[in-house]
């Protein structure tokens, strides 16, 4: 490809131009402002939700759920997946994601949310607040209901000939047992993640930050501790990619003089949700004995689904 095509490349907290007076006009943004590059989505969000070492796991609730650490060093959670560039110059953003990860939330309440949505509708309430009352009535574990949230296949983990997977159903199962097994399987599906990145770097992540829409469920917060076994935190600002940005921006600035005392003073921990440790071990059962078999053990149908039905790839 011609270079000439190409945008140059401009670190993180350097910067790119100013506001000029035509798109002052346009937009109502002060002429002559600084325009300071800041990073992707997810590097911001990593340092807007306060985490700049690797031992803190930062968990995103989005259409896209994942997890990511802070890293001085090029490691690939992923072989031949590259790491982002973090959103602090010369440092990198280790990734793993679960496409379709809280869209699952949005696909259960269209499919399976009817009541929910009308009783909402009338009470002038959010439809995911009565979406915590089924979790409420439901025990960890959902009555032995497990789900693998691979609604939509990766790259390379899984493979691309994965589908999802619900397994253990019984006629104890209702609606709310199904949404239940859902936040469950995302769980267990990022601390896959977090032990994969654990094994790249050697080090222990040994406490969590969870931002993204979902992270305002308590429901979805709680069963994140009680899956990981580990204190999870959420900002006390939930949209932290937008901060990450404006701490880019305060530091290139010089506002602050780096990224440490910005984080401090930019960032704040809200609620933080403590593990269970009898329901932990419940998890830990699940997710060692049964969890982490089904992939390998159901991928062999997965391909075989493909072939006899031609079910699109």
């Amino acid at each position: 490809m011609d270079p000439v095509v190409l945008p140059g490349l401009v670190p993180a907290t350097q910067p790119l131009g100013q506001i000029t007076p035509a798109a002052a006009e346009a937009t109502g943004i002060p002429s002559g402002l600084p325009v300071i590059a800041a990073a992707a989505d997810k590097a911001c969000e990593v340092i807007g939700s306060g985490s700049l070492e690797p031992s803190i796991g930062c968990l995103s609730y989005g259409t896209t759920a994942t997890i990511n650490v802070t890293h001085k060093k090029y490691v690939e959670a992923i072989p031949l997946l590259p790491p982002y560039p973090a959103a602090i110059p010369g440092f990198h953003t280790l990734e793993v994601q679960i496409y379709r990860g809280y869209w699952m939330v949005s696909w259960f309440k269209e499919e399976f949310g009817y009541p929910e949505l009308q009783q909402a509708a009338e009470l002038g309430l959010a439809p995911e607040a009565l979406f915590e009352k089924l979790v409420e009535a439901v025990p960890p574990g959902a009555m032995g209901l497990i789900l693998q949230p691979y609604w939509t296949p990766g790259v390379k983990l899984p493979g691309p000939e994965a589908k999802g997977a619900i397994i253990g159903f019984g006629d104890v199962h209702s609606r709310a047992h199904l949404y239940r097994s859902i936040l469950e399987g995302l769980a267990y599906a990022l601390r896959e993640g977090k032990e994969r990145i654990e094994k790249k770097t050697h080090i222990p992540i040994t406490s969590l930050r969870v931002s993204g829409g979902g992270s305002q469920s308590r429901c979805a917060m709680q069963i994140t501790a009680d899956v990981f076994g580990l204190p999870a935190a959420r900002p006390r600002l939930y949209e932290t990619s937008g901060l990450g940005a404006a701490i880019d921006a305060a530091v290139g600035l010089g506002f602050h003089s780096d990224f440490p005392s910005a984080v401090k003073a930019m960032t704040h921990v809200g609620e933080v949700f403590e593990p269970d440790m009898n329901v932990h071990l419940l998890y830990e059962a699940i997710y060692r004995d049964i969890y982490k078999k089904m992939y390998r053990k159901l991928k062999p149908f997965y391909k075989r689904i493909r072939e006899i039905t031609g079910y699109p790839r």
